[in-house]
C-alpha cells in the first residue's frame, strides 16, 4: 500500500539569525481544498492499513459499550428547594438534565434533554449551565462545531419556554446576580480564543445592550467570572501561569462597580473565595506549596491577611472548601491526594482514610455551605468511581453510588502497584501500574505507558472501564508521574517547565527503561500514549529513543512548538510563555528548538505511530500533527506503520456523545493489540 505524501512547498522561517525551512507550512490553510484532500487521503490510507482490524474494532467498540450501564444517573445534589441530577437513557448519546422539587420522590422535571438539542448536528457540547437565584431561569451554553465557541440561551423552567435572549460567540462561563435577571459572562477574542472581556446581560434585552464591565488588557492573561461560596459576591478572576488578580462586586447590586481585591504581582498566584465575614485566599506568597490566608471583606489589602493554614515543604495545598462548621482541604503528599477536615471550633481535625497504594480522592459538588455533609469521590486503577456522603461531625460515611461496570468485572481480579524509577539525575519518579492477576510474568507481556507532564496537571490513578479491554487481553497499564505535573508538590512542576522542560521527557524514557529492566515488558512489547501536551512528550521520546517502543498512539499532539509559540495569532500562545518560554528570546528559542518534535525529525526507524487530530481543534491546531506526519513520512526509514486520522467534525476533545468517542478508543486499542499479535 502506497501512503500519501504531502507536496513540499518550502517556506523559510527566520529568527535570531537562524533559518528553518518548513516544507509543509502550507497545511495551515484550513480552507484550501488541497489541504482537505490531503487529510482525507491520510484517512483513507489509515482505513486501508487497518482494514483487517475493522471487525475487531467493531467488537472492541461493542465490548466497551456493553460495560456501560446505559440507563444510568448521577447522584442528586440539593440546592435550596431542588434536587438536581443528570441521567442517561438506553441507546441515547447525551445526558438529560433534570430536577425534583423538595424531595427525591417528587415528580421529575426535565430541564434540558441534550439528545433533542443535538439533533441535526454532527457535534454537540454543553459548556455549562447556570440556575438563576430564584431557580426559575436556566442559562446554558452550547457549541455545535467543536471550536469551543458557545452561544448562551435561556429557558424558563416554570413554563418550559425558550426565551428570545441569545448571546452568541462566548466562552460559556457565566453566573447570575441575585436580582434574578442579570447574567455576567465572559467573551473571547475569536482569533486567539483568549477570554478577555466580562459583560453584563439583562434578561429581556438583546446582546447589543449588554454592558462591558471589565476588559483584560494584558495578552498573557485570561479572565473569567464566577460567584463566591457565600453567594454574596460576583468575582472576576484574571489569571496567567504565574499571577492572579481578582475583583469583586456585591451580587445584590449588579450595576455597581467591581472592587480590586489585591493587585497582580509577578510570581504571586492566589485563589479567592468568601464565606461569613471573610475572604479566604490560597496563596503562594512566600509559600511554594501554598498556604491558606483570610482577610475581612471590608479590608482586603494584603497587609491585613492572616494565616489559617501554614506552608509545608512536603505538602501541596491543592484546594479548600468552606462550610459553616468545617474547613475542608485537599492536600497532596507523596503523590497522593488527602482530604483533611478541620472544625472551626478548634476541636480535633482528621483525615479521611483510603486503603490503596495509588488512587484519587477528591471533594465533590457541595453547593450548600451550611451542611455538615461532605460529598467526596474516590477511584483507583482497580476501583470504579465511587461517591460518598460523609458526616463531618459523626465521621460516618454513606455510599451513594459506585459506577456499575457490566460484564462480570471484579476488582479483585486486578493488581495495582506503586513503583519508583530513578531518573538519570537521581530523582525518584513514581509509577502507578495495574494488570490482571493472571497476566503472564516476564518481558513478553505488552505494556502501555502513559504520561502528560505539563501545566502542573497531576495525572491521577483513576479507573477506566474501556481500559479493561487491554488489561483482559494481557496488557499492563502504567502511568509515569513525570516532572511537569504537581504529584510531588510545586517543585515537581517547576522542575518540568521552561528551561527544565527536558526533565519531563527524560523522566518518561527512564520510567520506560525501568519497567523493561524490572521485567514488566520489553521494547518489542512496550507501547506509549499521550495527548495534547502529552503528545509533545510522545513526539520527543520517539526522536530520543525510537528503538525503546513498539508503538505509540498520540492524540492531538502539540509537536510544532517553535512555530506555534512564535505565532501570537494562534489560540493560547501568549498566555503560555510562562509554561514553555517565549521564543522571541533567543535563549528560549534555542532550547525549544532543541526538543521540538517537528524540528527534530530525522532519517531513522521510528516506532509504529497512530496520530489523531480534529479539524476544528482550537487548542492544538490540526496542522501540527498533519505537518509532523508529513515530515515523518518523508524522512523515516523502515516499514513500521505511520497513520494519521483526522476527525473532520470534532475539535480538541474528539467526538461528542457518550459512545462516539469509544469508536476512536477502539481504533487506538486495535492498533496496539494488532501490533502485539492479539487479534481478538
Amino acid at each position: 500500500m502506497t501512503p500519501p505524501y504531502a507536496k513540499k512547498v518550502p517556506r523559510k522561517l527566520e529568527m535570531h539569525g537562524h533559518a528553518r525551512l518548513d516544507d509543509y507550512y502550507w497545511l495551515r490553510e484550513r480552507e484550501n481544498p488541497e489541504v482537505i484532500a490531503y487529510l482525507e487521503a491520510e484517512n483513507e490510507y489509515t482505513g486501508r492499513v487497518m482494514a483487517h482490524t475493522e471487525a475487531f474494532q467493531e467488537s472492541l467498540f461493542e465490548e466497551i459499550k456493553a460495560r456501560i450501564k446505559q440507563d444510568d444517573s448521577s447522584v442528586p445534589y440539593k440546592l435550596k428547594d431542588f434536587y438536581y441530577y443528570a441521567r442517561f437513557e438506553e441507546g441515547r448519546q447525551y445526558p438529560i438534565h433534570c430536577r425534583k422539587r423538595g424531595a427525591l420522590d417528587a415528580p421529575e422535571s426535565v430541564m434540558l434533554d441534550l439528545n433533542e438539542l443535538a439533533m441535526g448536528h454532527d457535534f454537540y457540547a454543553l459548556s455549562g449551565r447556570a440556575i438563576s437565584y430564584k431557580q426559575d431561569i436556566l442559562a446554558y451554553a452550547e457549541d455545535t462545531r467543536g471550536r469551543r465557541i458557545y452561544g448562551i440561551r435561556f429557558k424558563d423552567l416554570e413554563t418550559g419556554e425558550i426565551l428570545e435572549d441569545v448571546i452568541p460567540e462566548v466562552t460559556g462561563h457565566m453566573v447570575w446576580a441575585n436580582d434574578n435577571k442579570t447574567l455576567f459572562y465572559s467573551k473571547q477574542d475569536l482569533v486567539t480564543l483568549r477570554s478577555y472581556q466580562i459583560y453584563r446581560h439583562t434578561l429581556g434585552t438583546g446582546p447589543d445592550a449588554d454592558v462591558l464591565v471589565y476588559e483584560e488588557p494584558d495578552e498573557t492573561f485570561t479572565c473569567h467570572v464566577g460567584k463566591s461560596r457565600s453567594r454574596k459576591f460576583i468575582i472576576i478572576a484574571s489569571s496567567q501561569t504565574l499571577s492572579n488578580e481578582y475583583r469583586f462586586l456585591n451580587a445584590d447590586e449588579p450595576a455597581g462597580e467591581f472592587m480590586l481585591f489585591a493587585p497582580r504581582v509577578r510570581n504571586h498566584e492566589y485563589i479567592l473565595d468568601h464565606y461569613g465575614d471573610y475572604f479566604y485566599v490560597r496563596s503562594n506568597d512566600r509559600a511554594q506549596n501554598f498556604r491558606l490566608m483570610r482577610t475581612p471583606e471590608t479590608d482586603t489589602a494584603q497587609g491585613n491577611w492572616e494565616e489559617v493554614i501554614p506552608h509545608r515543604e512536603e505538602v501541596l495545598l491543592r484546594s479548600f472548601e468552606l462550610f459553616k462548621e468545617h474547613l475542608v482541604l485537599e492536600e497532596r503528599k507523596d503523590g497522593l491526594v488527602r482530604i483533611r477536615i478541620l472544625p472551626w471550633d478548634g476541636s480535633a481535625e482528621h483525615y479521611l482514610n483510603f486503603g490503596e497504594p495509588t488512587y484519587l480522592a477528591y471533594v465533590g459538588h457541595n453547593p450548600e455551605a451550611d451542611s455538615r455533609i461532605l460529598r467526596y469521590g474516590y477511584t483507583s486503577l482497580t476501583t470504579p468511581n465511587t461517591i460518598y456522603d460523609y458526616d463531618m461531625g459523626t465521621r460516618e460515611k454513606t455510599l451513594m453510588k459506585r459506577d456499575e461496570v457490566l460484564g462480570g468485572f471484579e476488582s479483585a481480579d486486578y493488581t495495582t502497584e506503586r513503583l519508583d524509577a530513578t531518573a538519570r539525575d537521581g530523582t525518584r519518579v513514581p509509577i502507578s501500574i495495574v494488570y490482571r492477576n493472571d497476566r503472564p510474568k516476564g518481558v513478553s507481556g505488552p505494556l502501555l505507558l502513559y504520561a502528560y507532564g505539563s501545566y502542573g496537571n497531576s495525572t491521577n490513578a483513576t479507573f477506566s472501564s474501556p481500559r479493561l479491554s487491554l488489561l483482559d487481553r494481557g496488557f499492563a497499564f502504567a502511568i509515569a508521574h513525570v516532572r511537569g505535573g504537581q504529584e510531588l508538590g510545586r517543585r515537581w512542576y517547576d522542575e518540568g517547565k521552561l528551561l527544565n522542560k527536558k526533565n519531563t521527557f527524560a523522566d518518561f524514557v527512564d520510567c520506560a527503561d525501568y519497567l523493561v529492566s524490572r521485567g514488566y515488558t520489553s521494547p518489542e512489547h512496550l507501547f506509549a500514549t499521550g495527548g495534547s501536551a502529552g503528545g509533545l512528550l510522545m513526539g520527543v521520546i520517539v526522536n530520543m529513543r525510537p528503538e525503546l517502543f513498539c508503538g505509540v498512539v498520540t492524540r492531538v499532539p502539540f509537536v510544532d512548538v517553535v512555530t506555534t509559540m512564535l505565532d501570537d495569532d494562534i489560540p493560547l500562545t501568549t498566555s503560555e510563555y510562562d509554561e514553555w518560554g517565549n521564543p522571541n528570546d533567543k535563549e528560549y528559542y534555542d532550547y525549544i528548538l532543541s526538543y521540538s518534535p517537528y524540528d527534530n525529525v530525522a532519517s531513522k526507524a521510528y516506532p509504529n505511530l497512530l496520530v489523531t487530530t480534529g479539524l476544528h481543534d482550537s487548542q492544538v491546531q490540526y496542522w501540527e500533527p498533519a505537518k509532523w506526519v508529513a515530515k515523518l513520512r518523508a524522512n523515516k526509514t523502515g516499514s513500521n506503520r505511520l497513520l494519521l486520522k483526522t476527525n473532520i467534525e470534532a475539535g480538541h476533545g474528539g467526538a461528542s456523545g457518550r459512545y462516539n468517542a469509544y469508536k476512536e478508543t477502539a481504533l487506538d486499542y486495535a492498533f496496539m493489540l494488532d501490533l502485539a499479535g492479539i487479534k481478538e
